[in-house]
């Protein structure tokens, strides 16, 4: 029986995850379940899996956590270090779901103690690419992309040689916002971006795909997972959600990864890597489908794109600033505080403000210069941010 950990457990991805694990009995021991405000679904899950601990990232709620969970012989846990010293617990398999630059710490904690993390929290390649990447090599540890895209770029290369890799494709949905005018843009509204037409997850990550900055995310962590140059990743547009990204080879052939929008393909892939196991998602029937349809991102729709590519040129701590600007942006238009639109324009100012000086061109960079960098972007975007209130 496997020894596994969900970091983020009561997000989607979380969720969907330990669905997976319920329909697999006797497979699975569940270590320890991490999540955030919605204690209630964390104690219940806690409870049914028999978790050895649940920790709530919010140290005022450990006193409800530890009431929930009274009797249940699950331990209860609060704050960042108590995520880390659950990431430290030994199981032989663990999710990283976490939302944000929050996953890095936990991620990096199973790195270091050569286990294998499943990662879906982007965050954590895109604020230490070269750190993280460097950490499994020394520590021998296993890293499984969980992203849709980039799962299905790591099985479209299985048995493949890196150098024949000519491009790489990501797809993207286009968002809430795909099709809307570009002059109604500007008056978006937190609710308009929070509803995606194809997938079912969080506020923050559908808000980001109608922003496209979570495809600008994925284009970074395409480059530090891959090792591929910039100008060979691309991205298009896919309505319908269905093939999730290609790999093109130097004899013009193009492997493609195709399933429904169902984020257990990914989940599963990894959770039972290197084995393929049954999935309960839907089969699809490509004569009922009748067509794929692909377009070109606007650039104009999708200022956030050309930002992520200048990032990537940028390289060093670049990723860093860019992610902490976007999730400091993203608190702002969901507070009500900046306009859809303004979220882009506070990331580049950012960046711009960040690259004087000795800016962000840093090689082998440490940890600390991460956390340093994270703070200082966090904080130059709040002062950006301040100015178009």
């Amino acid at each position: 029986m496997r020894g596994i950990s969900v970091l983020g457990a009561t997000g989607s991805i979380g969720q969907n995850t330990l669905d997976l694990v319920r329909r697999s009995p006797g497979m699975f021991r569940v270590v320890a379940l991490t999540g955030g405000r919605n204690i209630d679904r964390l104690a219940a899950d806690a409870v049914e899996f028999g978790a050895e601990v649940a920790v709530t990232c919010h140290e005022e709620l450990f006193a409800p956590l530890r009431a929930r969970l009274a009797g249940s012989g699950v331990e209860a846990a609060a704050g960042q270090a108590a995520l880390v010293e659950a990431a430290s617990r030994p199981a032989d398999w663990v999710m990283s779901a976490i939302v944000g630059a929050a996953g890095l710490l936990p991620g990096l904690e199973v790195i270091r103690r050569g286990g294998t993390l499943a990662l879906a929290n982007k965050e954590t390649l895109v604020c230490a690419g070269a750190l993280v990447m460097r950490q499994v090599a020394e520590h021998g540890a296993t890293l499984l992309p969980v992203d849709s895209e980039h799962s299905a770029i790591f099985q479209a290369l299985t048995g493949e040689d890196m150098a024949a890799v000519e491009r790489i494709v990501i797809t993207a949905s286009g968002g809430a916002f795909r099709d809307w005018p570009l002059e109604k843009l500007a008056a978006a509204t937190v609710a308009e971006a929070s509803s995606h037409p194809n997938w079912a997850m969080g506020q923050r990550i559908t808000i980001d795909s109608a922003s496209m900055f979570n495809k600008g995310l994925e284009l970074i962590e395409t480059r530090e997972y891959f090792g591929i140059d910039p100008a060979r990743i691309e991205t298009v547009i896919h309505p319908e959600s269905l093939i999730h990204a290609l790999v093109g080879f130097r004899d013009g052939a193009l492997m493609a990864h195709v399933g429904a929008p169902d984020m257990r393909h990914a989940i599963g892939f990894a959770l039972n890597w290197p084995e393929r196991r049954p999935l309960p998602v839907e089969r699809l029937d490509l004569a009922k489908i009748g067509q794929l349809t692909f377009r070109a991102p606007e650039a104009a729709r999708y200022p956030a794109l050309a930002i992520a590519r200048a990032v990537m040129e940028t390289g060093g701590l670049a990723g860093c600033a860019f992610n902490a600007a976007k999730e400091t942006a993203l608190d702002g238009f969901i507070a009500g505080r900046i306009g859809f639109l303004d979220m882009a324009v506070v990331v580049e100012a950012t960046l711009d403000r960040m690259s004087a000086g000795p800016g962000l061109q840093i090689a082998g960079f440490d940890l600390d210069m991460v956390l340093e960098t994270d703070r200082d972007a966090r904080r130059v975007a709040g002062e950006v941010m301040g100015l178009r209130d």
